[in-house]
Order: structure tokens, then C-alpha cells, then sequence
């Protein structure tokens, strides 16, 4: 143990003397997370509304000043008074159009008629569109309307899009840095001919395993309270699960992305694979892990690739426990798959690294 503790410090020391480093693994991921937390969003906003109508038509204007009111809406300049050219020439998001003789005069003959022009080059911004119009009909005429119904939003009931998209990056920046620092641990030593050293010291293989992992499962850990508190303090997340269960879905997540990383080191040989190898399995990891796309939308074939993801099955333990309170069964299947993932990717890399120290 005193000697292994000693590997232990040395891989500390080695990694945390470097500045650029302890940025890399402190204040990097609470500024990723900030930036990624505003900047990603798949809300429709500041849609520009034009009206096509005339301006004593007070129903049809009522109806305008309400979209605007949204906070979804804002007024469209246009140079034309027709609605194609508007759209067309990309001064306007969406047109309404009153009925002819004007909004007013038809719901008085009880056919009620408006229409929207959406621009659905982008289909999910047309579709918001679409649906945020729809509720503003049922606000603005509601005994017009033949279905009175009411909609309850569980769980993100402001339909935040940080409350969706936050969890999937702590997952990612966990990931990111996990992977990339181990991966390249070994390489390093390899570079600066220390591993060949590190191969006739007295050390047992296994004291060598524990020594390259141990301080980056510690490390990727101290990421966590600080993405954690970046997450519940600036963006106003909710933590309704119990907090130790989300530690502890971390810590074996963080031992699954470890072994990972310690897998790709020792396939590569310099600094540059191992950056390289954590890249190719980052990208494609990242994208099928839904983290932005539902993996429910995804063709069967990739679905099955993404239920070989760990990061599939930690951003789903961060989104329960977090904005759902944490179901048992939910937190058991998920933790139960990582716990499975984590012994092959740790006894993967094991029988790689010991084969390469002999």
C-alpha cells in the first residue's frame, strides 16, 4: 500500500503541477457548462411576426398584440405587403393573414378563418411556430373553438430547455474529461521514455493499474460538485433525487469512462492517437447518447448502438433523479448496465495494460 500510495501521489503531483492543466480540470467545465447552458436551446424565439390585414380590423389586431404579448413573437419589418415575398425574402418568420373582408366581420358570421404563413426551412422551428400560434387561438377565442382542453406540464412546467439540455452536458464535460486525461496518461509516459522505467521499477502490474486510474476517478469526482453547483445555482435546476444516489451513479460512471480511457492508451503510442482514439469515440458517443436527439427517433440499428453507450444511460439517471425526484426502478437498470459496462471496460484495459507491461 506504501508503495502504491507513493505511484498515487506522483500521478497527482504530475498532473496537477501543470496550470494549464488544473484549468483544464477545475475552471473549464463550469465555463462549458455556462456557455453550453445558454447558448444550446431548441426553443423558437424572437420569431419574426408580420400581419397582413387591415388596420381597423380590431379582432385580427387583438390577435396580434396577444403574439406579440407571448414573449414568443416579435414584429416582422417588411418592405411588401405580400405574405410569399415576406417569407421569401427572409424578412418575416411567419405572416398571418386575415380572411377577406377582415377577421371581425367573420367570426360575426361565425367562420372564423385566419391563416399563418411559417417559414419551415428549419422543421423544428416551424413546428414550434405552429404550436405556439395554436395556444395563442385557444387564449385569444376560446368559445370559438369546438375542444376545450387543459395541458399540464410535469416536472418543467416553464418548458426550460436548460432544465433538458444541462444534465446531458455535465454528462458530456464528465466524459470529456475522464477519457481525454486518461488516455493520455500512459501515451505521455511513453513520449518522455518514463514508462519503460515505470516497467522495471518493482512495481507489481497491479500496482501500476490502481496508480494510473485511482487519481483520475478522484479527479473526474471533483468535477462533479463544481458542474453540479454551476448547474443548480446559475441555471436554477432542480435537485429532487437524493444527492448520494447521484454521487454514487457518478462514481460508477466515472469508473466505466476511466477504463475507456485507459483502454485507448494503451492502444496508442503517442500523445497524439490517444487524443485522436478519445475523439472517435467521443463524437459518435456523444451524438447517439440522447443528449440533443430523443434515441426513441433514431433508426433501430443505431438505437442498438446507443444502448451500448454508457453516457445513454448516466444522462438518463441525471435527468431522473434531478428533475423527476428518481424513480427505483429506473436508477436500479440504469445503474446495473454502467456497473456491467464499468467491469468490461475496466477488465478490458486491465488484461490490455498488463499484457503491454510484460
Amino acid at each position: 500500500m506504501k508503495t502504491l500510495w507513493g505511484f498515487i501521489k506522483k500521478e497527482f503531483l504530475q498532473t496537477l503541477r501543470d496550470t494549464r492543466m488544473r484549468m483544464l480540470l477545475f475552471v473549464a467545465p463550469c465555463v462549458q457548462l455556462t456557455i453550453f447552458g445558454v447558448a444550446l436551446s431548441t426553443e423558437a424565439k424572437n420569431i419574426r411576426l408580420s400581419l397582413v390585414g387591415a388596420p381597423h380590423d380590431s379582432a385580427l389586431q387583438s390577435l396580434h398584440r396577444r403574439a406579440l404579448a407571448s414573449g414568443w413573437f416579435i414584429p416582422a419589418v417588411v418592405s411588401t405587403s405580400d405574405p410569399f415575398e415576406q417569407i421569401q425574402k427572409g424578412e418575416a418568420d411567419a405572416v398571418l393573414v386575415a380572411p377577406s373582408g377582415g377577421l371581425e366581420k367573420s367570426l360575426g358570421r361565425k367562420e372564423g378563418r385566419v391563416q399563418l404563413l411559417v417559414n419551415a426551412t428549419n422543421v423544428t422551428r416551424g413546428q414550434s411556430i405552429e404550436r405556439y400560434f395554436l395556444n395563442i387561438l385557444s387564449a385569444e377565442f376560446p368559445d370559438k373553438t369546438p375542444l376545450h382542453f387543459d395541458v399540464r406540464v410535469l416536472y418543467n412546467p416553464a418548458l426550460r430547455t436548460a432544465h433538458y439540455l444541462v444534465p446531458g452536458v455535465m454528462s458530456l464535460l464528465v466524459c470529456l474529461i475522464t477519457i481525454l486525461l486518461t488516455s493520455m496518461s500512459v501515451t505521455k509516459e511513453k513520449e518522455l521514455g518514463t514508462f519503460e522505467t515505470l516497467i522495471a521499477a518493482p512495481l507489481l502490474p497491479e500496482e501500476v493499474i490502481f496508480g494510473k486510474t485511482i487519481p483520475f476517478v478522484l479527479l473526474g469526482m471533483s468535477n462533479i460538485p463544481l458542474i453540479l453547483g454551476v448547474a443548480v445555482t446559475l441555471f436554477g435546476m432542480p435537485l429532487r433525487g437524493s444527492l448520494w444516489i447521484l454521487l454514487f451513479s457518478a462514481f460508477v460512471f466515472v469508473c466505466c469512462t476511466v477504463g475507456i480511457g485507459l483502454f485507448i492508451s494503451t492502444i496508442a503510442k503517442n500523445q497524439q492517437q490517444s487524443m485522436m482514439g478519445g475523439f472517435l469515440y467521443l463524437f459518435p458517443s456523444v451524438l447517439l447518447s440522447g443528449l440533443v436527439f430523443p434515441v426513441e427517433n433514431m433508426p433501430w440499428v443505431l438505437r442498438i448502438v446507443s444502448y451500448l453507450n454508457p453516457l445513454t444511460y448516466f444522462i438518463e439517471l441525471l435527468r431522473n433523479i434531478m428533475l423527476k425526484g428518481g424513480d427505483a426502478r429506473l436508477i436500479i437498470f440504469n445503474l446495473l448496465i454502467l456497473m456491467t459496462m464499468a467491469t468490461v471496460a475496466i477488465t478490458a484495459s486491465w488484461s490490455r495494460f498488463k499484457t503491454t507491461l510484460s
